[in-house]
């Protein structure tokens, strides 16, 4: 490797060169506020004789000795790019401005010194050579700076027509003097000695430049040979990036793609800053063999397809299943997405059959919605769609899945109809995301709707209480104050107050009896008017209270029990594995263990005092600050000073600190759901008694 100080009009003005962006770097993606950064400085340092130079980072650049004809050498860029294509777009402003100021010597001099190389073949004639995508905008620009010939969207030339406006006959020469003060560190590779990929890495060592998508890019097509790196980017990756993009927004969602297929594979989630390094981990030897290469691209690429679907739902053309896809858009289950992609393969591969498939898609709302609506937390959903597919019996499908999520317990679990009916009666959901509010309207009032509402898509829709968020005084005088009082502070807003409405300014904040009735100019306002049966029981009530309200709610959660179905399938005991979350055990505290899984991590054990020990060294080694300043530390008498203990049983949880053990088994199990619920690793721990019921010790 070779590193120096280079100004950028010589290294521009090198002859026979090409600087080459090669397919596995990012697009040309310059803002306009990048662009006018450095322009502003090239003017700065330009009308300032006290300034010498000016510094605008590295360009770092391999030969690709096996690609350099006789007559061109070739400098693959590795890091720089957007740099090296903005300051030749500059060049190239200056070459349209001059040319049509009629300075025919100074226009073949930008021209044939920073632009082309004059004799080269035409395929090596631009001294620049981006990615197939910008290569035909550039050769438009260079022939038109009107680019004429240029139909569709480019950075490259809404860039270009930036400084074709900024640089005028007034300012072009302090242009072009601060152009020549421009200096960089220019970095130069060599293959054979040099590992261009671990420089690149270091270079981005931050993640501030490149995205994780980007750096598994680049590991994946640097090392190839530039054959084999157009075959593996054409066939492979630059399907994978189309298919990973939410559409709506126009969004790359390679990274987050990558992540979801490392957690489908590896059963571990990587944090979203850690996908590349993990991805590296899983594949170490990727450019070993072609072969095992599009083995792997070729299983990423089918599971794109289908994850663009999940991100874009109308891509299925399907409309049943689209619906489905939509509701879980929409309530943004992404977590999902890694058992998902999977299910939508076997679906694809005719595993399973579209009832199947909805179904599978059913649960999965059914489970996260109840969830929500009980109030479980949703960090306890990761892991359990990450592992979810290892329980799949392809022979028994959708029963094998429903009997893992009915198996899970205490945070993990499957909501059962008696907490639904019990959470309905207060659960606020109108003070939560808009969007999940409407799901849950919609979905109730389309329940076997021949007619189909599609709420968000009718702007005169909105979700309306029966009894007014700012009653009238008429609500007062019929309820009685007591009453009032009663259901704004619990009853407000739950389900059974809430409806929909096309109305709602109409209505306000009236009596019942007048937003049953209203009829305005024949306009037919009122509820008895509505064709939504969300509002179909209000139209023969005479009043509304608190009586009516709850009457409502079973009406509407009987309603909700066949939308959001709980399994009904019969699981024998023997179906499951035994294990247990620590929080649900009874008092077997003196049974024979078999092992216990922590974080995933299985570990045999035999005793309680063995689970004691190992969980507290553990969580010590996960969580050490968190022991010194909650009530762990005096509940296990943690102490670096052996002599603390007297004759008290310890154990030493690493080089300096020791704990007590001189606890009954029950006591221990205590202490270790205290400090599992302190730090937050409720459902971490699972324990598995031994089988055998003789096998009792004592300790």
């Amino acid at each position: 490797m070779n590193a120096n100080e280079t100004k950028v009009e010589r290294f521009l003005e090198t002859t026979k060169v090409q600087f080459v962006i090669p397919v596995y770097q990012r697009n040309y993606d310059w803002k306009k506020i990048q662009c006018e950064r450095l322009l502003d400085d090239i003017l700065e340092v330009g009308s300032n004789d006290n300034l010498k130079v000016h510094f605008i980072g590295s360009i770092v650049y391999v030969h690709d000795d096996a690609y350099t004809t006789a007559k061109i050498n070739e400098l693959i860029i590795i890091d720089g790019q957007q740099r090296l294509t903005t300051i030749t777009l500059i060049y190239l402003a200056l070459y349209h401005l001059v040319k049509s100021m009629e300075e025919k010597s100074l226009a073949d001099e930008i021209m044939e010194t920073y632009l082309i190389n004059k004799f080269a073949e035409e395929s090596e004639k631009l001294k620049l050579r981006p990615t197939d995508n910008n290569d035909y905008a550039l050769k438009c620009l260079l022939k038109d700076s009107n680019h004429a010939d240029f139909e569709s969207y480019s950075t490259l030339i809404a860039n270009f027509d930036l400084f074709k406006k900024r640089i005028t006959k007034e300012n072009y020469q302090t242009i072009r003097q601060g152009l020549a003060k421009l200096m960089f560190v220019e970095i130069s590779l060599d293959r054979s000695n040099d590992d261009p990929q671990r420089i690149f890495e270091s270079l981005n060592s931050t993640g501030l430049d490149l995205s994780q998508a980007d750096l598994i890019r680049n590991y994946i097509l640097m090392g190839l040979s530039r054959i084999d790196q157009s075959k593996i980017y054409q066939n492979y990756w630059e399907v994978i990036e189309k298919f990973a993009k939410d559409e709506t927004t126009n969004e790359s969602k390679v990274s987050e793609f990558i992540r979801d297929f490392l957690t489908l594979e590896t059963k571990n989630i990587p944090n979203k800053g850690s996908v590349y390094i993990k991805f590296k981990e899983k594949y170490p030897n990727l450019i070993s063999s072609m072969d095992e290469l599009e083995r792997l691209l070729l299983r990423i690429k089918k599971l794109a397809m289908h994850y663009n679907k999940l991100l874009n739902p109308k891509k299925e053309p399907d409309k049943e299943i689209q619906k489905q896809l939509e509701y879980i858009a929409q309530l943004e289950i992404n977590v999902a997405y890694p058992f998902l992609m999977q299910v939508y393969d076997d679906f694809n591969n005719n595993v399973i059959d579209k009832s199947t498939f909805i179904s599978i898609l059913n649960l999965v709302q059914s489970l996260t919605w109840r969830r929500f609506i009980v109030g479980l937390p949703t960090n306890a959903l990761n892991k359990m769609f990450m592992s979810l597919y290892d329980k799949v019996d392809k022979n028994d499908y959708l029963f094998s899945v429903q009997k893992s999520l009915l198996q899970r317990s205490s945070t993990q679990r499957f909501p059962n109809n008696t907490e639904i009916s019990n959470a309905l009666k207060e659960k606020d959901v109108y003070n939560i995301k808009h969007k999940n509010t409407m799901y849950f309207l919609e979905r109730l009032e389309n329940y076997q709707n021949p007619e189909y509402v599609k709420i968000e898509d009718c702007v005169n829709i909105t979700i309306e209480h029966i009894f007014p968020q700012n009653p009238d005084p008429k609500w007062r005088m019929e309820l009685g104050i007591d009453q009032c009082d009663k259901i704004k502070e619990f009853y407000l807003n739950t389900i059974g107050n809430l409806t929909l409405s096309g109305n709602n300014g109409k209505l306000g904040n009236k009596s019942f009896s007048e937003k049953r009735n209203m009829n305005v100019d024949g306009k037919e306002q009122g509820y008895s008017y509505s064709r939504f049966w969300l509002n179909k029981s209000l139209r023969e009530k005479t009043e509304w209270n608190l009586h009516e309200i709850k009457e409502r709610t079973k009406m509407i959660t009987e309603r909700f029990m066949k939308i959001w179905e709980y399994p009904d399938i019969q699981i024998k005991s023997e179906d499951g594995n035994g294990e247990v979350n620590i929080f649900e055990i009874d008092d077997q505290s003196d049974k024979q263990l078999e092992y216990y899984v922590f974080c995933d991590q299985r570990t045999e054990v035999l005793t309680t005092s063995q689970l004691f020990c190992n969980i507290f060294k553990q969580l010590f080694d996960l969580q050490p600050e968190s022991f010194f300043n909650t009530p762990i530390k005096d509940r296990i008498n943690l102490s670096n000073k052996i002599e603390v203990y007297e004759n008290k049983a310890y154990e030493q949880l690493n080089d300096t600190y020791f704990m007590c053990t001189n606890y009954t088994n029950a006591e221990k199990i205590d202490r270790i759901k205290e400090a599992l619920s302190i730090l937050k690793l409720e459902d971490e721990l699972f324990i598995k008694y031994a089988e055998n019921e003789s096998n009792v010790y004592v300790v």
